[in-house]
């Protein structure tokens, strides 16, 4: 018994030993650097390649916050009901906005595949808080979440959701925040577009459009948009014409862009548009996609001074046969690189829209309103 209890003992402690041993034998080795992230710069700053694949990514965006006050209107301040006698009060516009875009590239045997998406989220009031004017009128909620691009190109040819060619080819307005006081065309629709660059700075595109809303197409038939650019160090000269399918209307834009100096940059653009069979049982009010403005013709200039590395000073004036005159104008500063703060002031003076006179047509209480905006914006 004592022979056995030895035995079965000894055997014990060797395995514990034998345990022990094997425990000190074991060494954990260092972990190896890995490259999870490689750089792709064929593109330009900020993209890198997905892992195991050959498409190169970008992620960016940015963050706005917007204060707006003074008379009611589309960037101006906002009205509520009082909550303890029911009075109308003025108020605060406030929106904060989350911008999120991706942007994708690759080399393909048929031209350069890209893609680029832009979905923004929203939180803040609206125009006419709680005045029981609209579904959400109860004051600041978060607002339905938009896709406002989202295309796919190979070489010259673009599908998906864009913004028309009426706009984007040629230029939006100007670098003022509120740029359509008198506006210069719709922009959301789904698009089939096709770019070409001659080059020497010559570049022309057509676009087929669907638009949006009350202006999407009513028959198989699309909205076009063709336009021709010229484009140099000077400047450059861009002209687009577009055909709106469902009133059988037409309209252009010509632009003329100069770098007067290395500070100061200056712009004009004129539309002009037909308009015999635009007022309809919609109460489109003389309006079709392309042509947004009264009457047959617009006018559209301004210009960016920089003042110095971190602050510019924009301005914009509008005009249109229906005398309708915008002005706006605003300081932009970057504190530090990727944010910056804009105070920019907005004045209206708003005359005809439609077949009536409008003083309010933009949402203002009166023909002649002033407001102002202060936005904050981390870009990244």
């Amino acid at each position: 018994m004592n022979i056995k209890s030895l035995l079965l003992g000894s055997a014990a402690a060797l395995a514990v030993v034998s345990g022990a041993r094997a425990a000190d034998a074991v060494t954990v080795a260092e972990p190896e650097p890995a490259e999870y992230v490689k750089v792709c710069d064929v593109y330009g700053a900020g993209y890198f390649y997905i892992p195991g694949t050959e498409t190169c990514l970008r992620v960016g965006g940015y963050i706005r916050y917007d204060v707006k006050a003074g008379d009611l209107g589309s960037f101006d301040g906002a009205q509520a009901f009082d909550h303890q006698d029911g009075s109308v009060n003025d108020t605060w516009a406030k929106n904060t906005r989350f911008n999120l875009k991706t942007w994708t590239a690759q080399e393909t045997e048929l031209g350069t595949l890209k893609t680029y998406t832009e979905t923004r989220f929203n939180f803040g009031n609206t125009a006419k808080s709680g005045l029981g004017l609209d579904a959400n009128g109860v004051g600041a909620y978060n607002k339905p979440v938009s896709l406002n691009f989202a295309w796919i190109q190979l070489g010259g040819l673009r599908v998906g959701k864009d913004e028309s060619a009426f706009d984007t080819f040629i230029g939006y307005a100007g670098n003022v925040i509120d740029d359509t006081l008198v506006p210069y065309g719709s922009f959301d629709t789904n698009v089939i577009q096709y770019y070409f660059d001659a080059g020497n700075g010559l570049s022309a595109v057509v676009s087929l459009e669907e638009g949006s809303k009350a202006f999407t197409i009513d028959s198989y038939v699309p909205h076009v948009v063709g336009g021709v650019k010229y484009k140099q160090d000077w400047g450059a000269i861009t002209g687009v014409a577009s055909y709106d399918s469902n009133y059988d209307e037409f309209a252009g834009k010509v632009r003329l862009d100069v770098t007067a100096t290395s500070q100061l940059s200056l712009w004009i653009m004129g539309g002009y548009g037909t308009d015999n069979n635009l007022s309809d049982f919609l109460g489109n009010g003389g309006r079709g996609f392309y042509k947004q403005w009264y009457g047959h013709w617009a006018i559209w200039g301004g210009g960016t001074y920089k003042i110095n590395d971190k602050t510019s000073f924009n301005t914009q004036i509008s005009y249109d046969q229906g005398k309708n005159l915008g002005i706006a104008a605003n300081v932009a500063y970057s504190i530090v690189p990727g944010f910056t703060i804009t105070a920019e002031v907005d004045y209206l003076n708003a005359g005809k829209f439609g077949d009536a006179d409008f003083s309010n047509w933009t949402g203002a209480d009166k023909k002649s309103s002033i407001g102002g905006v202060l936005r904050f914006q981390r870009s990244f």
